[in-house]
């Protein structure tokens, strides 16, 4: 530590050497003045004074060259160590390139996961003072972030406190008439002032006005930049123009910035206001809208919590039938946005920071052998003259052109790979993530490079300046085998051994929690089976099939063209399409069952009768409907497995009616069936009880079509698109996809398959470094105990002996790093468990595999070094020595 602090002092005085240059002259002279002086004094000639003094003195030349190398480097020198070091590694490229190497992927793989951190988790969104900004929901047992019914947000909106401004939004699919025919357009219907809140004005244009949520007002419309510049050509005077949507015409009035993404709504072209309202808004049992907000400053979320809550409980009171057990949430709106991705981000950032530290560890075993094998070296430099603290100077200057070299190439590897990365994210998952538009190497990525690179330098250059502290040259320059410093440093290399086996064994057992989490979720059961499926969904025009005769109409002839394709065995259709996610819910009652107001919260699903023998769902009891069963007939509904468990307890609901909260006449539907559970949530969220209604009984226009069939689905999906259009050109179709994409391409399978693979990927690098570090030294000391093991094998040891000697040694180095990985395992395994989906924290297969795959590597990487110390001929070992 010394020699270091000797390096950066004098590191400081090169950078002042020319102040230190002219102070060194004016000593020089002012000592060979007062010399001259005290001469002078004594009787001598001011010429034979000077003369005398510079005699004493010295020569001056040979004083300014030893001045300087005592306070400072030169640059010369710097040089010259940096020309030494190049030449050093280039004489020994295994070691240049594997050190190199090893940095690149450490050094490259955490930078590109910190820049994703960054884009994520650290970059503010791109709103004003985004820190005020919430997301404000309603709260329910089952749902604890619910939408907003409109009648509760009016009465929020007039009675909070706490917000400077309170507005809403809802997703929206509207039909858009272009020159090339009818086109889905994704939209958002937004309160007058909700742009306000975000601190976002258009580029072009004006904002929404107060009144533009009138029902009185022409209906307006903004458009994201990017469709202003693909369907507008970017031209000024789109502002102005007209657009249909959904039959009804609306004025564009203003164009958003670029860079605008309200993540939470994914990509949106169309941004309309709430100008009518639909059924659900007029009624305030119906929720479909969600909140955001703008604190007021100096007000805490955990205030608006507070008084949100407060005026749920007084609604509550008020409407003790619809707001039965609804209270409020309040989060920011950054947590909103990344609050599903911030543990996998953690987890894979820890994985990236594991396989830094093990790859420093094995640079630094790998500089520590190097330093052992220089120790002839070192001490006869040392024996000419050379000091520990230019030795010291040296290695320092090694480490850092390693670590240039390392940071360099692993910044750029870490360029490529984020991009990677990015364009293997699918499209439809990007407009819920427009932060990672800010990813790449700005500023804070490579700020945060050049930090981990520096404090690698650092514990680079520590590595052997540390052994020449400890070291003794005069017995290095002596020895010829064996030394005490050589059985010290291989103790520190067992323990960097030891290091790197334990991250090793963490990174193995979250790769394989990880990995059979992932297995877990792709084979969980769905209820249905999933081969053999081509889906799409369908947006029909409102102001053509908007009334129930012609929705039903529509929806029958759909399946009946459908069913004439080649190959197609059966269609049906369905509100919301199976795996897409829990809610569209409904509160029902039981006829005859005891009720106290609560709200039995279920999914809702409208289906055609074909619905359920397309999906070769399981009928558990009683029957399908049929399509006859339309608005002439009694209601009736099928009901699922999770719902008869829950509400019907030890009864049979064959028969049972079932409402909604007062038992109205037209809500009251008869149970016919109960099928087998269907996984409508996403693949790691719970069954929810669930009611199955006649899509006869209850159109809409918007709706999802699914086909089976005997051939290729993938084959299916542009027959099934031209099969409708075919039907009318105005209808809109979207997210033609098989059920096996829908599966593999999901939001939840992507994130739990990324994670699992990148998490494999530097668990497969842990393991291959720890395996090379220990091979490394079980082979280092074997070459240190050759003279050893030779008289051992002169005396008669038997090969086999010979081999256990090693081994054992190599088993004692294993166990340990084994041992204290599965510890630190568990505790690992605790911290993700949020990832983690059907197997537990502590699964004891994966723990067991994760170790049988580290002892075997470990014994292969002993077993060599083994061999070879097995073959020793101890007449040449004894004559080396």
């Amino acid at each position: 530590m010394n020699a270091l602090a000797r390096f950066f002092r004098r590191l400081w005085i090169l950078l002042r050497r020319e102040t230190h240059s002219s102070e060194l002259e004016e000593e020089m002279a002012f000592h060979q003045e007062q010399s001259a002086k005290t001469l002078i004094s004594e009787g001598l000639s001011p010429e034979e004074a000077g003369y005398q003094a510079k005699r004493q003195f010295g020569n001056d030349a040979s004083l300014r060259d030893k001045s300087h190398q005592a306070a400072a480097f030169r640059i010369e020198d710097v040089l010259l160590d940096a020309r030494f070091a190049i030449r050093q590694l280039r004489r020994n490229p295994g070691f240049a390139t594997t050190a190199i190497l090893i940095l690149t992927l450490g050094i490259g793989a955490t930078v590109a996961l910190f820049a994703y951190v960054d884009a994520a988790l650290l970059q503010p969104l791109p709103y004003e003072n985004p820190s005020r900004l919430v997301s404000v929901y309603e709260s329910v047992g089952m749902i604890p972030h619910s939408n907003l019914s409109y009648q509760d947000f009016a009465d929020w909106k007039k009675l909070q406190r706490v917000f400077s401004s309170f507005d809403i939004w809802t997703g929206a699919g509207y039909l858009l008439n272009t020159p090339a025919g009818i086109e889905p357009a994704m939209g958002a219907r937004v309160s007058a002032g909700f742009f306000h809140t975000l601190g976002v004005a258009p580029i072009l244009g004006r904002d929404f006005r107060a009144d533009d949520d009138s029902p009185k007002s022409p209906r307006v419309v903004l458009v994201s930049h990017s469709t202003w510049l693909q369907r507008f050509g970017g031209r000024a005077d789109a502002i102005g123009q007209s657009v249909k949507l959904d039959g009804d015409s609306y004025t564009i009035i203003g164009v958003l910035p670029r860079s605008f993404n309200f993540a939470l709504r994914g990509t949106t072209e169309f941004w309309t206001t709430i100008h009518d309202l639909n059924n659900c808004e007029q009624r305030r049992s119906c929720h479909n809208l969600y909140g955001v907000g703008r604190l007021k400053d100096g007000t805490s979320i955990p205030t608006a919590l507070a008084d949100m809550q407060a005026i749920a409980s007084e609604l509550e009171k008020q409407y003790p039938d619809s707001n039965r057990g609804q209270g409020a949430a309040v989060i920011s709106l950054t947590d909103a946005v990344v609050g599903d991705v911030r543990p996998i981000l953690l987890v894979l950032v820890s994985g990236a920071g594991l396989l830094l530290l093990i790859a420093c560890v094995n640079v630094s075993s790998l500089l520590l052998v190097r330093s052992e094998g220089r120790r002839r070296e070192i001490a006869l430099r040392g024996a000419l003259g050379a000091s520990r603290a230019r030795l010291a100077r040296q290695f320092v200057t090694e480490g850092l052109i390693l670590v240039a070299a390392g940071c360099a190439l692993g910044t750029a590897f870490a360029d490529g790979a984020m991009h990677l990365l990015l364009r293997l994210i699918p499209k439809d998952m990007l407009g819920y993530a427009p932060y990672l538009e800010s990813l790449g190497l700005h500023a804070r990525v490579l700020a945060f490079a050049g930090a981990i690179s520096l404090l690698a330098a650092a514990l680079f250059s520590l590595t052997p300046v540390a052994r020449l502290s400890f070291t003794d040259m005069r017995e290095d320059l002596a020895a010829g085998g064996r030394t005490a410093s050589g059985v010290v440093w291989r103790r520190f290399g067992a323990g960097f051994v030891i290091l790197e086996l334990a991250i090793a064994t963490v990174l193995l057992a979250a790769a394989g929690l990880l990995g059979k989490s992932f297995y877990r979720l792709l084979h969980v059961e769905v209820g249905f089976q999933t081969d053999h499926l081509a889906m799409l969904e369908v947006a029909a025009p409102p102001n053509v099939y908007g009334k129930d005769p012609q929705s039903v109409a529509l929806g029958r002839q759909i399946i009946q063209h459908i069913e004439t394709l080649p190959g197609v065995t059966s269609a049906a259709i369905s509100s919301r399409l199976p795996l897409d996610s829990n809610g569209n819910t409904t509160w029902i009652r039981i006829l005859g069952h005891p009720y106290n107001g609560q709200h039995n919260e279920v999914n809702q699903r409208e289906v055609s009768s074909e619905y359920f023998a397309t999906l070769k769902a399981r009928l558990l009891r009683g029957r399908y409907f049929s399509d006859a069963e339309d608005d002439s007939k009694p209601k009736v509904v099928v009901i699922n497995q999770e719902l008869a468990r829950k509400y019907f307890p030890g009864e049979d609901p064959i028969g049972r009616k079932i409402g909604d909260t007062s038992l109205s006449p037209d809500s009251m539907k008869e149970v016919i069936g109960v099928v087998d559970d269907i996984r409508e949530g996403a693949l790691d969220e719970e069954i929810w009880p669930a009611i199955y209604e006649p899509f006869n009984q209850d159109p809409s226009t918007f709706f999802g079509v699914i086909a089976r069939t005997a051939q290729s689905e993938q084959a299916l999906l542009p027959s099934l698109t031209t099969a409708i259009h075919q039907i009318d050109p105005g209808i809109g179709t979207r997210n033609e996809l098989t059920m096996a994409q829908r599966i593999d391409d999901s939001p939840t399978a992507y994130l739990h398959r990324s994670s699992a693979w990148l998490v494999g990927g530097f668990a497969t690098l842990a393991l291959l470094l720890g395996t090379i570090g220990l091979y490394g030294v079980v082979a280092y000391s074997v070459s240190q105990r050759t003279r050893e093991i030779g008289v051992r094998m002169a005396l008669g040891a038997q090969r086999g002996s010979v081999y256990g000697l090693v081994l054992k040694e190599a088993s004692r180095f294993s166990a340990a790093g084994i041992g204290s990985g599965l510890v630190a395992a568990v505790a690992m395994a605790s911290l993700i468990r949020k990832v983690l989906f059907g197997i537990s924290s502590w699964d004891a297969p994966t723990l067991g595999a994760v170790a049988a795959v580290l002892a075997i590597a470990a014994f292969l990487a002993s077993y060599f070094p083994a061999r070879r110390a097995a073959s020793v001929n101890p007449v040449e070992a004894l004559r080396m020595e």
